[in-house]
């Protein structure tokens, strides 16, 4: 049976069976664990990938960038804090933007979370490889095939042991962090932060020695410091109490984040020299070996600890690619057969594809290139989210709301504006990014255009939301 509604979509029913073979393991997580999730998505980008931003901006540049996107990510996360507790579904974003957005504005928000998510991992895996060779000369295909195939081994496995297991390596990989800020702040030099030549930009200076370009310029490298922390709603059905949860743990795992952006910033520059690390593939254990004049005990630590980091965040992006595979493909948006769980309740197929798609893009050894599809994946998603939360509370102001953003529309319409910059600057910094994401981009809108917006299950949770919200239109 189908029916059809506006904008050409028809939904199709399921029957119990369907859903059957599509559940998730439930109340596995209370917001402890989805601070945890949230700091593990992130924790990778205080490992590697900040400092290329140091190439673009300069130390000064950098820092400007990182001011303006810590202020975009805190008010974007108050706004999703809000959406999660009213819609608390695996689809995370997607879900959001398709109760307020449509179908289509639906499709597109996930779709960007995708590319997010499913990039992400590939530029932490060049991450892990570069401190793998350091410790003991392997890098390469080999060595993204090893912890491709373990850590999507471990998420198959089942869910709770997944987060347990990555919420101890997150909380190592903190103390890792905490050791490096000591060691470094002990060789500081505030000289040290702006120690890259100035050139010629307009605007150009010791503390912009690219100009104000470089403000621009080092935009997205500034987001690797919080990008994914968005993604804590994906694990909304896997959570007990969701509505009181999840709020708690994504502005906690936020305000941690933003510490340590702060922490990293200042003294990894100022213990080496901007110039010296910004182009490592391992900026910190660099950092250490140039303040200490070589390999010591703590630098070694930080190596191998670093790794944990770098793993905590490749281990969470694969759940998060996993669960909003998962919720897209449920709906009928992407290939049905993509959400089908086996018996420990795991989308195994929505583990396995998108991270055969990662490894191959792990393969090209461009983290940095990797870095900048990620991001634009990301910010696309951040304007259509904010978008949403807009959208909601004009149109539906009685919607229930367990936690309310402070500052409402006005927080998320900062958010929103800080998100559309970044769009454009992920942009002007190479431009192959508009090659690679429009492509993926017009390959899913053909898709949908042509097949999945005629096969929309009809009883998917995030369809049921936008099917009650028309239900009580009608009543008015």
């Amino acid at each position: 049976m189908s029916r059809r509604e506006g904008r050409g979509i028809e939904y199709e029913r399921e029957g119990a069976d369907y859903f059957a073979e599509r559940e998730l393991q439930g109340g596995v997580a209370g917001w402890v664990l989805l601070a945890g999730l949230g700091v593990a998505y992130v924790i990778s980008g205080d490992y590697a990938g900040w400092n290329f931003g140091l190439a673009e901006g300069g130390w000064g540049g950098l820092l400007v960038a990182t001011l303006i996107m810590g202020v975009m990510y805190l008010f974007m996360v108050f706004g999703l804090a809000e959406l999660s507790s009213a819609i608390s579904t695996t689809g995370g974003g997607y879900a959001f933007a398709r109760r307020a957005l449509g179908p289509w504005g639906g499709f597109l928000t996930g779709t960007a979370i995708l590319v997010e998510y499913a990039i992400a991992p590939a530029a932490i895996a060049n991450f892990i490889s570069a401190y793998v060779e350091s410790l003991v000369g392997l890098s390469g295909p080999l060595v993204f095939l090893a912890f491709y195939v373990v850590f999507v081994g471990l998420h198959l496995y089942g869910v709770g042991e997944a987060l347990k297991l990555m919420f101890v390596i997150t909380a190592i990989a903190v103390v890792a962090l905490l050791v490096f800020v000591v060691a470094a702040a002990l060789e500081f030099d505030a000289a040290n932060l702006t120690d890259i030549p100035a050139g010629d930009a307009a605007g150009a200076s010791s503390f912009l020695p690219f100009g104000l370009v470089g403000i621009w310029a080092a935009l997205p490298y500034a987001i690797w410091f919080f990008l994914a922390v968005e993604g804590v709603p994906l694990a909304a059905e896997e959570t007990k109490d969701p509505a009181r949860s999840m709020p708690k743990g994504i502005i906690a795992a936020m305000l941690t984040l933003l510490a340590f952006a702060a922490l990293i910033l200042v003294v990894a520059p100022g213990a080496a020299g901007s110039d010296a690390i910004q182009g490592s593939g391992n900026p910190l254990v660099d950092t250490l070996e140039i303040a200490y004049g070589g390999s010591t005990a703590v630098s070694t630590f930080v190596n191998v600890v670093g790794l944990l980091g770098l793993i905590a965040s490749f281990f969470s992006i694969i759940y998060a690619y996993s669960r909003q595979t998962f919720a897209l493909s449920r709906a009928g948006y992407l290939p049905k057969v993509l959400s089908k769980t086996g018996s420990r309740k795991t989308p195994y197929l929505a583990l396995i594809v998108p991270g055969i798609i990662g490894f191959v893009m792990a393969v090209f050894n461009q983290g940095d290139l990797l870095i900048l599809v990620a991001v634009f994946g990301a910010t696309i998603s951040y304007v259509l989210m904010m978008l949403s939360h807009i959208v909601l509370r004009f149109r539906e102001p009685d919607l229930e709301r367990p936690y309310r953003t402070p500052g409402g529309v006005v927080t998320t319409g900062i958010a929103l504006v800080l998100a559309c910059v970044a769009v454009v600057a992920g942009l002007l910094v190479d431009t192959r990014v508009i090659l690679v994401t429009a492509g993926v981009f017009a390959l899913a809108i053909a898709y949908f255009g042509l097949y999945s917006r005629h096969h929309i299950v009809q009883g998917a949770p995030e369809e049921e939301f936008a099917a009650i919200e028309a239900a009580e239109k009608d009543l008015h």
